[in-house]
């Protein structure tokens, strides 16, 4: 039986794009290429859409906060909408502040970002969170609370605070599998 056809384009090409941002980069502390969580993100959002523009975004959705692109790279690149997508999950550092230091302020607002949001930004932000709750569940299940010690972060509470904010944010999609998974890791990891 032949598969439809399907136009992967946009897609491929953000694929290509990611990987080459991303290249020789590891995920924080877990001996994998980097480029491993945002195709994890672009199979969560395929799960909810089979948009090409958002599954673009997925991919590249870290692209400017952990890499030397910019938004305005991003927007020449693939337009205007995957660009905008992109942006709402993109974290804003203060300069001069540590990470430590800014890190309740830039978690509040990227809750109020991502609930202000469309429900195509959002399916993308539930990607990503997913895809961060699958890893801190597995390596909570093998470290319990010295997981947290991975993080710039160390206090679980905080972490609570910030996963049940983006649950309540991201509560519009409660009809998807993927916020379902997500609620039931939140649920799993903080009690």
């Amino acid at each position: 039986m032949r598969n439809a056809h399907i136009d992967t384009s946009l897609l491929d090409r953000a694929i290509c794009f990611a990987v080459s941002a991303h290249r020789n980069t590891e995920r924080r502390g877990k001996g994998y290429p980097y480029i491993v969580h945002p195709l994890e993100v672009v199979s969560i959002v395929a799960t909810m859409t089979s948009d090409q523009e958002l599954l673009a975004a997925a991919a590249l959705h870290d692209t400017v906060e952990d890499t030397d692109i910019s938004i305005e790279d991003i927007r020449k690149e693939f337009g205007h909408r995957i660009a905008d997508l992109v942006e709402v999950e993109t974290d804003s550092f203060i300069d001069g502040v540590a990470d430590e230091d800014s890190w309740h302020e830039r978690k509040r607002g990227a809750i109020e970002r991502i609930a202000a949001s469309s429900r195509d930004a959002q399916m993308v932000a539930l990607g990503d969170k997913l895809s961060n709750a699958r890893i801190i569940y597995r390596d909570y299940i093998e470290m319990g609370d010295e997981v947290w010690n991975l993080f710039h972060v160390k206090d679980k509470a905080s972490h609570r605070w910030h996963y049940e904010g983006l649950a309540a944010a991201l509560e519009p999609l409660s009809d998807t599998f993927a916020y379902k998974e997500f609620v039931q890791l939140v649920k799993a990891i903080f009690g």
